[in-house]
């Protein structure tokens, strides 16, 4: 049986990783790849149409075997499948951990609270579709009679960042008939140019917010309200013909102006950054229709399937959240670069921030008490071949060690001409550059002068996976997603944190709310921050003077 109440760094796995690590460390991927010729055979794993090449980082078999180890002495399998049930595995929050009840099919059984959730989450899904075919038919007529050609997705977090990746990445699959923007900062700025060319009377703001009362969303979504009504003649009806709402609050929303047979519902075991599948996706189904959207969700769910039932040393996300582990926690790496090369997947590095970081950028244990290890890397990226560009000088030849996962589709969703073996071409040097480099000897045999030399030595010994799949499509898309929200998961079993709570970002939005107050009220309102901060609200106040 796991051990899973021991501390980690206690853990006879951890401890052994620790040692192994030591003599390990100065191995370079030069001498592993030299003394196991079949290595880029070896380390490598497919399932669900992806395909993982982990034989370039600095691992061996007996890396893997304590990893492997070091998953089964933490309990992941009982963790794995306390989530699937529906245990309320959020403990702070005392809530199921269920996105993955976001895409089960019908008929099957997920309980929470002795209730099967998987009937209420297709029902939001068919009234979803209803609603979808509605506005994509031009059967949805706004306030003037005119079809909706416009969509304003206004959230913030999980309700922007999932539907914004989701429409970029697959909008080679989108109604190009209609626009689709998206708002989600409380600077103006955002409002005021997602909707600069836009015709109030034929544009839709789907507003996304649980309670219906976040600062940032609410502050929008009241600016997009005047919007339309001044663009519609200040005729109150309107608004229930041009919004509608992702909400759980009723009250809310038809105070609103919102007609509540529009509200979409979610639920609180779905945290923000886990519910681009949900109702929170409305945009998403939108942009690229039924069909695609349960492509999507079919995608995350045969991830899911994978991940549930696969043993550990097959098992992608639980693989690659090992790796981060090691990179982690041994190594000290502190940043994972992923580097999608495709167009599309543009904002997913950006996506994967809030997933990961989030989801695991933590302190103390679930038993509240302090780490004594690293927990959430920061993950940070942009697509290749831009980034090569840009900041790969620091990755092959700074002082840092950053893994890097690339990832990459064997065919175009626009082939033209070369450009698509070119990309992947890319792809394959970059990772055989980062684990090779290129050595002092190498260099000077190519004619350069001694003094030259030191600069144009690769070190090498950079470790990355790479991730194929066929094509970026919205069965991928899904896949993709719900790789890395597993492998969160694994990091965070072995952490022994709590994945799934978000304390982090209480604090500042409780400051702002008192601060706005001191703002906006009268000049003589005594501050009692701290003296920078009291300051900067002085030196504000007298230029609004």
């Amino acid at each position: 049986m796991a051990k899973s109440s021991k501390s980690l760094t206690r853990r006879p796995a951890w401890k052994a990783l620790g040692a192994h690590y030591k003599q390990i460390r100065d191995t370079h991927l030069r001498q592993l790849f030299a003394d196991d010729p079949h290595r880029g055979e070896h380390f490598t794993t497919e399932a669900v149409g992806i395909f993982l090449d982990y034989s370039k980082n600095r691992i061996t078999d007996e890396t893997v075997k304590l990893l492997l180890q070091l998953a089964e002495e933490s309990g992941l399998r009982s963790r794995i499948d306390a989530m699937f049930k529906g245990d309320k595995i959020n403990v702070t929050e005392k809530r199921a951990v269920l996105h993955v009840a976001l895409r089960a099919p019908k008929g099957e059984f997920i309980v929470v609270d002795g209730e099967d959730v998987v009937p209420a989450v297709h029902n939001v899904l068919d009234k979803m579709t209803s609603f979808c075919n509605r506005v994509r038919s031009g059967e949805w007529k706004g306030h003037t009679d005119r079809r909706i050609r416009n969509v304003v997705n206004i959230g913030i977090g999980g309700s922007d960042l999932g539907p914004v990746m989701a429409y970029e990445t697959l909008k080679h699959y989108s109604d190009r008939a209609m626009t689709f923007r998206f708002v989600s900062n409380v600077d103006g700025t955002d409002f005021a140019e997602a909707v600069v060319d836009l015709d109030p009377a034929e544009t839709l703001f789907i507003v996304s917010s649980k309670t219906f009362t976040t600062l940032e969303t609410m502050t929008n979504a009241h600016t997009a309200r005047d919007w339309s009504l001044a663009g519609l003649g200040g005729e109150e009806m309107s608004v229930a013909k041009h919004f509608v709402a992702v909400s759980t609050n009723a009250a809310e929303v038809k105070k609103f102006g919102i007609d509540t047979a529009n509200m979409f519902e979610f639920w609180d075991w779905v945290g923000g950054r886990y519910s681009m599948d949900s109702a929170i996706g409305l945009s998403t189904m939108l942009a690229i229709g039924l069909e695609n959207f349960r492509a999507m969700l079919d995608g995350f769910h045969q991830m899911d399937e994978h991940f549930r039932t696969t043993p550990f040393e097959k098992n992608l996300p639980v693989l690659l959240g090992l790796l981060s582990i090691w990179y982690n926690d041994f190594f000290g790496a502190q940043t994972v670069a992923v580097l999608p090369y495709e167009q599309y997947l543009k904002r997913f590095p950006a996506y994967l921030q809030q997933l990961t970081m989030e989801s695991n950028g933590k302190h103390v244990t679930l038993k509240g008490k302090d780490v004594t290890y690293n927990t959430g890397p920061i993950y940070w990226g942009e697509p290749g071949t831009n980034g090569q560009h840009s900041f790969y000088q620091l990755i092959h030849q700074g002082t840092r060690l950053i893994p890097c996962d690339f990832i990459a589709f064997e065919k175009a969703l626009n082939p033209l001409g070369r450009h698509h073996d070119m990309l992947l071409a890319n792809v394959f040097a970059q990772t055989e550059a980062l684990a090779f480099g290129k050595t002092a000897e190498q260099v000077k045999a190519e004619g350069t002068p001694d003094w030259l030399v030191p600069h144009r030595v690769f070190k090498g010994d950079r470790p990355s996976n790479t991730i194929l799949a066929e094509q970026l499509t919205p069965e991928t898309l899904g896949k993709l997603v719900a790789l890395y929200e597993h492998s969160v998961f694994t990091q965070g079993v072995i952490w022994q944190i709590d994945s799934f709570d978000q304390w982090g970002v209480e604090l500042g939005k409780v400051l702002a709310q008192r601060i706005i107050g001191e703002i906006e009220g009268p000049a003589d309102t005594v501050l009692n921050h701290d003296s920078s901060t009291n300051n900067l609200i002085n030196r504000y106040r007298k230029l609004k003077e």
